[in-house]
């Protein structure tokens, strides 16, 4: 069983990593592609809504199929259909050509997101120990791999359709490859047997019949953190690089490091948050993170300074590192006979926020300064340090002297219990 779960784990990584590479290849090719299908920069803005568009509807749709066949079979065919889908906007010569490719490519996107998501939750659970963040580091971590191989075949002179048909051969591989080691769907009796063990992070089975008719409010309340808290990470990916040349008139070089140092900080923070979630459980991890990430972008709406607001988005990565990983796991937990479904709204709703970040933030800078119109994120991040709570449900909140330590009424036990509880209750005592 310990090397079946091993296995599955790296087959989960190699899903991950190929979602970012895939994701990062598109995004390294998006100024050839516009001007291969001649479109101008506002045009190519309306399309990147149809790419949303199309992940969202993905993601809703291959939730409650995970759940009813099985993350295996749903995983494999989410890969390979966002992995054929990656050559489309490379050969696309038109405005309706390339609104059409970015549709289904942002389709095969959602359904490998939810899908995987869904699959991770069902490894972190046999693992019985906090997993989840280092599979969202490996994402990062393919983004960057993108980047340096679209790079480098750019300098070839490798046209777009090449290089994104050979891509989408190799995602296939993987896709193929990797489908073997994937776990089998646990049956109902185990599921819940495996809720039974962490109360405080998960639903009750009665609680599990009573809201299948309809998505528990947790679930959508953990939605609403992860569209505010995804809404600020958008804002990093979209206004960092501006903020630093148009406030602080950094040349361009130094301006793109603004980004380069969040997204480091993220990946970084992602891989060892894991171990911080086991030692102090989920809900300090986003409570706590939430608050590091508001004062780390306070420090840039501020900073005179161009190491300063540098060090400011560092601080902003490591704090919102971990947050979005225990949202995800938290919904997957809460009901394991509907976990793609519980993960598609949370998945969903989060990605929403992550386009509404450019969105919300361009109309605010015609009232205000761009580094002023930061201070709504900041906001955003002390909301979603107040209410980081939700994260923690049934008995284990009253079990714990402040909620945050995993201890349960079952082990009344300081810090061995907080142990157990971070070790056994993956889903939960805190994230």
């Amino acid at each position: 069983m310990e090397r079946t779960l091993r296995l599955a784990r790296l087959a989960t990584f190699a899903y991950f990593g190929l979602n970012g590479f895939l994701m990062g290849m598109w995004i390294v090719h998006i100024p050839v592609v516009e001007d291969r299908a001649g479109v101008s920069h506002a045009v190519l803005g309306w399309l990147l809504l149809l790419l949303g568009g199309g992940a969202f509807a993905g993601m809703q749709l291959t939730g409650p199929l995970a759940d009813r066949f099985g993350a295996r079979r749903v995983v494999p065919l989410s890969a390979a259909l966002c992995s054929a889908s990656l050559v489309l906007p490379g050969l696309a010569e038109g405005v309706w050509t390339l609104g059409a490719a970015l549709l289904l490519f942002g389709a095969g996107n959602g359904c490998l997101d939810v899908s995987m998501n869904t699959h991770a939750v069902q490894v972190e659970r046999g693992y019985r120990r906090p997993v989840m963040s280092a599979f969202h580091a490996v994402f990062s971590v393919g983004g960057v791999l993108a980047a340096l191989v679209g790079a480098r075949t750019l300098s070839w002179g490798w046209s777009a359709a090449a290089t994104l048909a050979g891509m989408s051969v190799l995602g296939l591989v993987v896709a193929v490859l990797a489908a073997p080691a994937l776990l089998r769907r646990e049956p109902p009796e185990r599921s819940r047997d495996s809720c039974s063990q962490t109360p405080e992070t998960s639903e009750t089975p009665a609680a599990g019949a009573r809201n299948r008719r309809g998505t528990p409010a947790r679930i959508w309340a953990l939605a609403a953190l992860a569209l505010m808290l995804m809404l600020c990470e958008g804002v990093a990916n979209d206004w960092s690089v501006l903020a630093m040349r148009d406030v602080l008139g950094a040349p361009a070089a130094t301006a793109a490091l603004a980004y380069g140092a969040f997204a480091t900080a993220m990946t970084v923070g992602r891989l060892l948050t894991d171990r911080v979630v086991a030692r102090f459980g989920p809900v300090a991890v986003v409570r706590y993170g939430a608050l590091l990430a508001a004062f780390g972008l306070t420090a840039v709406v501020f900073s005179p300074w161009i190491p300063l607001a540098l060090a400011g988005w560092t601080v902003f990565g490591v704090g919102l590192s971990g947050c979005v990983p225990q949202l995800f796991s938290a919904a997957g937990h809460a009901d394991p006979d509907a976990a793609g479904a519980n993960v598609s709204r949370v998945a969903g709703l989060g990605y929403l926020g992550m386009l509404a970040g450019p969105a919300v933030i361009g109309p605010l800078t015609h009232l205000v300064p761009l580094n002023v119109a930061f201070l709504l994120p900041v906001v955003l991040c002390v909301v979603a340090a107040g209410t980081a709570g939700i994260l923690r449900t049934g008995p284990g909140k009253a079990a714990g002297k402040d909620g945050e330590t995993g201890k349960t009424g079952k082990t009344g036990e300081g810090a061995p219990g907080r142990e157990r509880a971070g070790a056994a209750g993956i889903s939960g005592a805190a994230d």
